[in-house]
């Protein structure tokens, strides 16, 4: 089993979910009382926030790059993001180590393309669906289109992570506003829905929606366990 090293806290309440997600799957792949060799390390959220709000990536990616760092040191074989929006630093992060870092987009786009969908809706803070990192990466690398909200229906899902589900508040309202912008995204050609930010499936998921649903945190964790396992991991319905 190869070790997974984490750079969580961005949220926490997120990073929860990708620690519980790969020790469900290597206990499933596995058996008995096996769990996921991990290193994790969980910064503090508000300082990556404002270094996001003033437009410091340089500075966040040095800080970032520190902790991938400090998880090769404690002997992770492998590094994962547990955040969508702060692989716009990934290169730079990649390039602080000697360990791979498994991409987010990457892992999502992949599973995109191999369900047969071509139009994908991204929800995720406005940094992941405003800026080029992600959307780019993955239309090149896996020839999607990606389609994102319009301005008002980005800032509500945007407000929605960052004031609501990074606190750990999951509204039955914001469920009900989610499935509006979903809805609209379908009628403007939309044939799927890409959960682009971790802490979007605390309040949605695949039941939710009546087309595809890609939950990024599922899928990256997935990744990481089978990068751990060397194994391939069988589907889940809550991703597709």
């Amino acid at each position: 089993m190869k070790r997974i090293g984490m750079i969580g806290g961005m949220s926490w309440e997120s990073t929860a979910v990708y620690y519980k997600r790969v020790n469900e799957q290597v206990r499933d792949a596995l058996g008995g009382l096996n769990s996921a060799d991990v290193v994790l390390r969980s910064v503090n959220f508000q300082e990556i926030v404002t270094l996001q709000k003033a437009g410091a990536w340089d500075e966040a990616a040095a800080v970032l790059g520190a902790v991938a760092v400090e998880l090769e040191k404690a002997g992770a074989e492998m590094i994962l993001i547990c955040t969508n929006t702060m692989h716009l630093l990934a290169d730079q992060i990649q390039a602080a180590v000697g360990i791979p870092l498994i991409h987010i987009a990457d892992v999502t786009g992949r599973a995109v393309r191999d369900a047969g969908c071509r139009r994908p809706l991204l929800l995720a803070t406005r940094y992941t669906m405003e800026q080029d990192f992600y959307r780019n990466r993955v239309e090149a690398s896996f020839g999607l289109e990606v389609l994102v909200p319009d301005a008002a229906d980005r800032q509500d899902v945007h407000d929605i992570i960052f004031n609501e589900l990074c606190c750990g508040v999951a509204k039955a309202s914001s469920q009900a506003r989610y499935k509006q912008i979903v809805a609209k995204g379908k009628a403007a050609g939309a044939d799927s829905v890409i959960l682009g930010c971790t802490e979007i499936g605390l309040l949605v998921n695949a039941g939710d929606f009546d087309i595809p649903t890609f939950d990024s945190t599922l899928l990256h964790a997935d990744a990481a366990v089978r990068l751990s396992l060397q194994t391939v991991l069988p589907k889940v319905a809550a991703v597709v």
